[in-house]
């Protein structure tokens, strides 16, 4: 796993942004988790992890923020500007192999056309 530096505009952490998003986005939902995604005026498209604690212990919540951080990072520069994405994982996404949590995750963006085509 990629280490910080850098991902602090990545990611969502005011919770009157993830609130924004939440009130004015639209949700989708798949098997392992729900996402609000919602249009914003400034600059790179950011995402926020929200796990509550009826999603078990801080162990739990705390190894599922750090899957779905990782699976955020390897989108660096692939999501178009101008979106809040706030996701909430499910409990069985912390049973699933990364790679099948992966590929639910690309999909789930590709559907939706939030995800650029790689330009390597």
């Amino acid at each position: 796993m990629s280490q910080g530096g850098g991902d602090r505009d990545l990611f969502l952490k005011r919770s009157r942004d993830i609130e924004h998003a939440k009130k004015h986005g639209r949700r989708i939902s798949t098997a392992l988790f729900n996402m609000v995604i919602c249009r914003v005026d400034e600059g790179e498209s950011r995402v926020g992890i929200v796990v509550g604690k009826r999603f078990g212990g801080a162990v739990s919540r705390n190894r599922v923020k750090r899957l779905f951080r990782e699976l955020t990072r390897q989108l660096r520069g692939r999501l178009p500007a101008g979106y809040a994405l706030v996701v909430f994982p499910k409990r069985d996404s912390i049973a699933q192999p990364f790679a099948v949590l992966k590929e639910l995750w690309l999909s789930s963006l590709r559907r939706q056309q939030l995800l650029r085509v790689r330009e390597d």
